[in-house]
């Protein structure tokens, strides 16, 4: 009976290819396989055959592998990794006869997810994932779906086929999705080269993935919401003794129960908590960053915070075991995943939903403003209209501005909060530090005139974020110096039930809270 082995080879260097392994390959008459995978293996075949193929010709080197063998040689189809991961095992399993003289011994191996998970500690030491990013062999809206489910679950997942020089902008659909359902704090480990000479790792939040650019020689590994750093070493803990975590609250009792929940970040949503704690209403105020909560203090130090992106699984079972009475939805215009979160939850949990939706500005290209609907059509205006371009966007869409192709002909001028980790994050996106402004507003006209003139502005960039997110303050300052303004549309969402003035927020929630008292 004719034998091929399908044989893993492991990640890059010859120590970690297993015993077994070594021995089939002792064996062979013939190796089949990439090129690169020889390198680590030159000193179990010395006496085989080698027959080296392109990457894109998988099912080339698996027809092959089956003819050689069924011709009457022992043959090795060797895969990096672990050959039933991604690899060479299934293209063999489709192509080959059940019913002829063949053997088939597949000889498993450490598979990118284990060598890269190694390097950075033990991020998979509970129920992980892998997941490929690569549209070539699945359909683009099933990767999508499994994305979605996977962080539903906050299950650990492994990204494979990153991102190449044709697949640029999907990794970052699939990062947005994973910050739909888990914290942007989230822990993440970015390896690159797993055990070959080029080697190179790092840990950092779900966040800052979105900033950072990457190949196929590098996978990622998304934690879920207990994985931990420790110095140099990410891990995941693996029982679930001690997995209930708090969030960052500015007390020490219990979160109240009962409460209204109020979901901010803005003047507004801190503006209506005040006002409901003051007619003795029980209110929770939850911001997505400390930043959030320590600037909601800093005017309303008396009023009870949860801050940070704890993704929905978690955020469901904190506002149930609160036994919350009603959530505000009070977050930015443009937040739409938590406002899709939070509307997900209501209907899940029959809590009360009530979106605060900020009154937009109408304004006409009379008015020297220039609606855009998307990142990809501003920047291909802001290039028409100048050159040194003030983005008053926020820092999280930041990276989709300066990676568009035509970017890199424009000077990019941003003002943002003073956050360490903002500013950082700008400054690896090639910002220079001398066109960073970090302050936190609100912002005046005159103050707007000043810095734009400073840096000689040509043309802005700005939200349609409403009256209290400074945008007349902007278009009044871009009139004065009569620079042009391209203002970024509204996402459309449907909310179940919004109100657009802070006097129908309090006639709606009196209405509510009446309702549940009288039912």
């Amino acid at each position: 009976m004719s034998t091929l082995f399908l044989i893993s080879v492991g990640p890059g260097f010859s120590d970690l290819v297993v015993p077994k392994a070594q021995q089939a390959l002792t064996q062979c008459d013939t190796v089949i396989g990439y090129d690169l995978y020889f390198e680590w293996i030159q000193e179990w075949i010395a006496e085989a055959q080698c027959i080296k193929l392109p990457l894109t010709q998988e099912r080339k080197r698996a027809q092959i592998a089956i003819d050689t063998a069924l011709s009457g040689k022992t043959v090795g189809l060797i895969s990096s990794g672990d050959v039933g991961v991604y690899a060479m095992a299934a293209v063999v399993f489709e192509l080959f006869d059940a019913s002829s003289n063949l053997q088939i011994e597949v000889i498993p191996g450490v598979s990118a997810a284990n060598a890269c998970a190694s390097i950075l500690g033990s991020p998979l030491s509970h129920d992980f994932a892998t997941l490929s990013l690569s549209d070539l062999l699945c359909e683009w809206e099933w990767i999508e779906k499994r994305a979605t489910h996977l962080a539903q679950a906050d299950l650990v997942t492994v990204f494979y086929n990153v991102q190449s020089a044709k697949r640029q902008t999907g990794v970052y659909t699939i990062l947005e999705i994973m910050q739909q359902y888990k914290s942007k704090e989230t822990l993440c480990g970015i390896v690159r080269n797993a055990y070959r000479p080029d080697q190179s790792s790092e840990i950092v939040t779900l966040a800052e993935l979105s900033n950072r650019s990457f190949d196929m020689l590098t996978s990622l590994i998304i934690g879920n919401q207990f994985t931990e750093q420790k110095g140099k070493y990410l891990y995941t803990p693996r029982g679930y003794q001690g997995w209930k975590t708090k969030p960052s609250t500015n007390q020490q009792e219990d979160i109240p129960q009962h409460a209204i929940w109020i979901f901010s970040g803005t003047k507004d949503g801190n503006t209506i908590a005040q006002h409901l704690a003051q007619k003795n209403d029980k209110v929770v105020v939850s911001t997505a960053t400390e930043y959030g909560k320590k600037a909601l203090h800093y005017d309303y130090p008396h009023l009870y915070s949860v801050s940070g992106s704890l993704g929905k699984e978690y955020r469901t079972d904190l506002l149930k075991e609160a036994q919350a009475r009603l959530i505000i939805d009070a977050t930015h215009p443009f937040a739409t995943n938590i406002s899709s979160q939070l509307i997900q939850i209501s209907q899940e949990t029959h809590i009360p939903y009530l979106r605060f939706e900020r009154p937009r500005i109408e304004l006409s290209s009379t008015d020297n403003v220039i609606y855009s609907r998307d990142v990809k059509s501003a920047v291909a205006q802001a290039q028409t209209l100048g050159k040194r371009i003030f983005l008053s966007t926020g820092i999280q869409s930041l990276h989709q501005f300066v990676e568009e192709p035509c970017a890199s002909r424009l000077s990019w001028f941003i003002r943002m909060t003073p956050s360490p980790k903002f500013i950082q994050n700008a400054l690896d996106l090639g910002i220079a530090a001398q066109q960073i402004c970090a302050m936190q507003g609100p912002f005046t006209q005159s103050m707007n005139e000043a810095l734009w003139k400073q840096w000689n502005i040509d043309c802005v960039i700005s939200k349609d974020s409403g009256h209290s997110g400074g945008f007349l303050e902007k278009h009044r300052a871009a009139t004065a110096l009569n620079i042009p303004m391209i203002v970024l549309e509204r996402p459309k969402i449907s909310y179940p039930q919004q109100v657009s003035s802070l006097a129908e927020v309090y006639s709606e929630v009196e209405r509510l809270l009446s309702w549940e008292e009288s039912s």
